[in-house]
Order: C-alpha cells, then structure tokens, then sequence
C-alpha cells in the first residue's frame, strides 16, 4: 500500500524575542506568573512588514533543501493558518509563487490549533489515492496581529513562527513497521465556539478582530478530547503507550502537555516540549516542535511518533507516524 513518509521537515521563527520580562512592562503580570501557569518563557514576535507566507517560505525552503527536493518536485503545498496575509488568495498560492512551484494545487486549511493535524490527514489521503506524488505541508502564524495586548490572560501565550514538511508517496507493506503516517483521526465540535474565538471577521464584523479564550474551560476539554483521540489512534493500529518513542504535541500549556501524558501513563521525558521557548505558535506548533527534536538528534529513524492537538472550534486530531 502506499504510505506517506516524511521526508524533509524544518522550522522558522522571527528574529524578535519577547521575555516573559517584557511582557511584564506591557501587561499587568510577572515571569512568575505567566511561568508557573503555562510553562512559557518567551515568545517570537514577527517584525513590522513581516507576513504569514513569509515564515512560511522561509520554513518551506529549509525544509525542501532537508528533503533534497526542488520546486520541480513539489505538486501539492497545503498551509494550515488561521492568519493569512489576505482574505484571499489562500497564502497557499502566494508560497507556491514564491518558491517557484509551477505544478500542482495550493490551497490553506484552517483548523486553527489543529491546522497542522488537519492538514497532515488531507495530505495522507490524496497521497494515498495516488492525485499527488509529494506533497508540501505549512503550518505557520502570525497571531501577534490578532492579539489584544491589553489582555494579560491572552497576550502572553502566542507567538509567531512556521514549521514545514516534505511527504513523499512510498510503497508500503501495510503494517505498523511501515515509515510513514500510519493512521489519523481528526474531530470538530462547533458548539463550543465561544470558548474560544476571534471576535471579528470579513463577513461578521468586517474587521480582523481579537482572540478571545476562557482559559479554564478550554483546559478542560483539551485534556479530554486529546485523551480520547490519542485512545483512538492507539485503538486503530493496535499500539500500546508503550511503543511510542516520542509525543510531538501542540504547544499549548505546559500543565496541558503534563496532563495528558499521566493519564496515559507516558514518562515526561518522551514528549517534545518547545513551549518554553515559543509559547502557542498555533498551527505552526506541531512542526517547529517536530522540526526541534530532529536538530537535535533526539528523534531517530523508525522511532514512533504521536503528534496531536487540539483548537478553536473546538477541533483536534492525532497522528501515528513512523519516522
């Protein structure tokens, strides 16, 4: 069977560091406030002019040159964002200019949070189907322009940044020895929209808007649906906790990314944690945590992944992936 195997991943983040410090000039709040309650140090802050499909190219090229691929090679480029540079066209389109990708199909999803979830599932299956051959997959953010920077409960949880894929088509055997995605699980529940949300739009307000989040409510649910869509990525391929070699989460909370793991009784020291460093990227999350632990070596060849998420929406999903 074909599978899709990943073949080139890289992140990117803004020059601009925000310390916890800094914050505190800003808001009323501390380092050790926002330390104890979130994990988060600091955050990347795009730079004035500096755009969504400017991460994202940026993420892309490193990626691309990891996989040892050209423009040439690339028939599918799919970013998940929820803050493109235009209403449309999808920045999808403005990468695949940019990188020179004459072929193919370019289009943005937008699952907020879980964007990168979501859009590694619509890859794998028109990989799988034989429409495409290698696929390019973004998940990059720019939420600094959506955020109200009088808002200390949420100005201090986002940061900038993008994080790329390369997936390939490869011939499979069919099993859990296979590298590549080997199965994904995504959900949506719309009724908890106020939970979570931007309080402006095109059609609603005609305006960008600013995110709104009830904190210990969001807290709640995250650790439910991710417990229950990481039980469901385990059921379908009949894996054990026990196989896996790394948890590739979204960074969203520390105590979140702490939370989850006790429930399934998951040492600490197999999740991938870049929080600290930079803070809620959104979609871009899952891939620059990726893209860390590759650079650092702690990732190996065949090791089992579980990546997840879960956002705005609500939506969230899993992955098992062979690397």
């Amino acid at each position: 069977m074909i599978r899709s195997v990943i073949t080139g991943c890289a992140g990117h983040l803004p020059e601009r560091v925000i310390t916890n410090a800094e914050m505190a000039d800003l808001v009323d709040t501390s380092d050790e406030w926002i330390t104890a309650r979130t994990g988060i140090r600091q955050r990347h802050v795009a730079a004035d002019g500096e755009t969504t499909s400017d991460l994202a190219v940026a993420a892309a090229e490193k990626a691309m040159a990891s996989a040892g691929v050209g423009a040439e090679d690339i028939d599918l480029i799919v970013v998940a964002t929820a803050t493109p540079d235009y209403t449309f066209p999808a920045t999808a389109a403005t990468v695949q200019a940019r990188l020179g990708v004459r072929q193919g199909a370019a289009f943005d999803i937008q699952a907020v949070c879980s964007g990168f979830i979501y859009g590694l599932a619509t890859v794998d299956n028109f990989l799988k189907a034989g429409q495409f051959k290698r696929a390019l997959l973004i998940g990059a953010e720019t939420f600094s322009r959506i955020l109200d920077w009088e808002d200390r409960t949420t100005c201090v949880l986002f940061g900038d940044g993008a994080g790329a894929v390369v997936i390939e088509a490869q011939q499979g055997e069919g099993g859990n020895a296979d590298r590549g995605v080997l199965t994904t699980h995504i959900h949506a529940d719309g009724r908890h929209h106020d939970l979570l949300y931007v309080d402006g739009g095109p059609s609603k307000t005609k305006t960008v808007g600013h995110l709104r989040m009830s904190g210990k409510e969001v807290f709640r649910h995250a650790v439910t649906n991710l417990s229950a869509v990481i039980t469901e990525a385990l059921d379908a391929t009949g894996l054990h906790a026990d196989d896996i070699d790394w948890v590739v989460p979204h960074q969203a909370n520390k105590r979140i990314l702490d939370g989850t793991a006790r429930k399934f009784g998951l040492d600490a020291d197999k999740v991938i944690v870049t929080v600290d460093q930079h803070g809620n990227t959104s979609a871009a999350s899952v891939p620059l945590a990726l893209a860390a632990a590759i650079a650092d070596g702690r990732i190996k060849r065949d090791d089992m992944l579980l990546l997840e998420a879960m956002g705005g929406g609500f939506t969230w999903g899993s992955a098992l992936v062979r690397w």
